[in-house]
């Protein structure tokens, strides 16, 4: 246990990341096993393991400060930060909060990553402008040194920056993928993407919230300062994930649908506030998985079925007869308006299954 703590604990370590990936995939493993057979005469042991399992993966609480410590340098980038906090535009997509990074390394990451959730045509030029900004103070783009996250593809989603400012920049890995708990690469493994490219990034965007209905029905949580929320949807995605799978195996395209509106739920609920916009790149990303879940829709009534699926979008008063438990904002978006679709709405042979939404007030 103390070597797993140690290792977990080490930054910017591949193998860190892979056994962290493997101890949640464990974790919900065991989970969805302990529910399935309650009787089994291993179910106390198991719980113990679950118990040791959940301390490793809990973050270490952060060092206090007990003494004085130096003022920080002045950011490089300090022209950067004022130009992005004070712009109207960024404000409407991504509210008003201020950016937090105290060094020049995060401050660029932070800026990044929030380009990230504002239209691609806006991203596009502010990323331009930021790199701008940088080349003034000695920093020049650099693609050779990238985080590199699990997914289904390979991309730069940000270069980092070498020169006076050095960080590393953002990228999708396609091999970063080979997980024991992965044995192929192909379009069905889109929900482990998804599940390993979530992990990562819950790890290093602190803006990340989650809207997940049997999580916490009643409001959208913050995972950076509700750790048990981040294990908790975590271990959520993670069954929903594993039932996607079992399903996929039986081959029933009634059950693979059921089961993919329920991982696509969990998908879209990983959110920020406010909501990503739709044509950003996480909105994009998200919608990956509407994709696929339409074409398990259409396998689904070449068989034979009656199904009809609808992303719910535009005014709240037109699609609320369609949704239930809906969550309601007072930033982003028009107000009275649909956010974000967290669920669709589904009609599969005259069962309803209503969806989910996020939503601006009228106010």
């Amino acid at each position: 246990m103390q070597h797993l703590r140690q290792l977990l604990e080490i930054e910017n370590s591949e193998l860190a990341r892979l056994l962290r990936f493997s101890l949640y995939g464990l974790e919900a493993t065991l989970n969805q096993a302990c529910a399935e057979f309650p009787l089994d005469p291993g179910v106390e042991v198991c719980d113990e393991v679950l118990q040791e399992l959940h301390y490793l993966l809990e973050p270490a609480p952060p060092q206090q400060n007990t003494g004085w410590e130096d003022a920080p340098d002045e950011l490089k980038l300090s022209q950067l930060r004022e130009a992005f906090d004070s712009d109207s535009e960024l404000s409407h997509y991504l509210g008003n909060s201020q950016l937090q990074s105290q060094t020049d390394s995060d401050l660029w990451n932070e800026i990044q990553r929030k380009l990230l959730r504002v239209p691609e045509d806006l991203a596009t030029s502010w990323r331009q402008r930021t790199l701008d900004l940088a080349q003034e103070v000695g920093a020049i783009a650099d693609n050779s040194n990238l985080f590199q996250l699990p997914f289904i593809r390979n991309e730069i989603i940000y270069p980092g920056l070498s020169g006076t400012v050095q960080t590393q920049g953002l990228s999708l890995y396609q091999q970063a993928l080979s997980n024991p708990l992965v044995t192929q690469s192909n379009a069905s493994d889109l929900p482990a993407a998804f599940l390993f490219l979530y992990m990562n990034f819950i790890e290093i965007d602190p803006d990340l919230h989650h809207a997940l209905k049997s999580v916490f029905s009643f409001d959208v949580i913050s995972l950076h300062s509700k750790p048990e929320q981040r294990d908790q949807y975590i271990d959520a995605l993670s069954d929903r994930f594993q039932r996607t799978q079992k399903a996929e195996k039986n081959t029933d395209t009634l059950s693979i649908l059921r089961a993919w509106i329920d991982m696509d739920e969990a998908i879209h609920s990983l959110i920020f506030i406010p909501p990503a916009e739709r044509y950003s790149w996480w909105g994009k990303l998200q919608h990956e998985s509407r994709r696929i879940l339409k074409k398990v829709a259409d396998e689904a009534i070449n068989a034979g079925n009656e199904v009809r699926i609808r992303q719910l979008s535009g005014l709240y008063a037109d699609i609320c007869a369609l949704c239930k438990d809906d969550l309601q904002l007072d930033c982003g978006g028009i107000p009275g308006e649909v956010l974000t679709c967290l669920r669709v709405y589904a009609r599969i042979n005259q069962e309803e299954s209503p969806g989910r939404v996020i939503f601006r007030s009228s106010r």
